[in-house]
């Protein structure tokens, strides 16, 4: 049972190393490697579903947005560059985010449904909770808990 997006991972890189992307074929490269070793990390090997994948991706793409704040901070324009060019390639293969605007809405909605309103910052770990798998792969946490921590707030 091989996953798909694993499979249209491994195509789309042997065309980048046909077309000579260089950036694109090293970020694949970097992303199967990941994958796999997602797959053989703990005590047995899984082959790892595109639900699975597809964290796994989001884990890598906002390690390259992560770095290319530090090199950029750091007076490294070209690394930066980089970083982001491999985020944007990373993203192609992620399910779209969401807008602010809806992760908005998705947090007044979540609040609504657990009634906790007016529980102030207490409810945060409840909120979070809640809206994890509605959110998961489609938007950057850190902006989620902000969003949750402004309503909340």
């Amino acid at each position: 049972m091989s996953s798909t997006l694993k499979g249209t991972l491994r195509t789309d890189l042997t065309a980048a190393m046909k077309a000579r992307d260089e950036i694109r074929s090293s970020t694949l490269r970097m992303v199967l490697a990941a994958i796999t070793n997602a797959e053989v990390a703990g005590k047995q090997a899984v082959e790892l579903s595109d639900e699975q994948i597809v964290t796994v991706l989001a884990s890598e793409a906002k390690k390259r947005r992560e770095a290319a704040v530090a090199f950029a901070d750091g007076g490294r324009e070209e690394s930066a560059a980089k970083e982001l060019a491999e985020a944007a390639v990373i993203a192609d293969y992620l399910p779209e985010q969401l807008s602010p605007a809806e992760i908005e809405a998705l947090v007044t909605e979540t609040i609504a449904e657990l009634g906790v309103a007016g529980d102030g910052m207490r409810a945060m770990g409840r909120v979070m909770g809640a809206l994890q798998p509605k959110v998961k792969g489609r938007a950057d946490g850190g902006a989620v808990s902000a969003e949750v921590k402004r309503q909340l707030g």
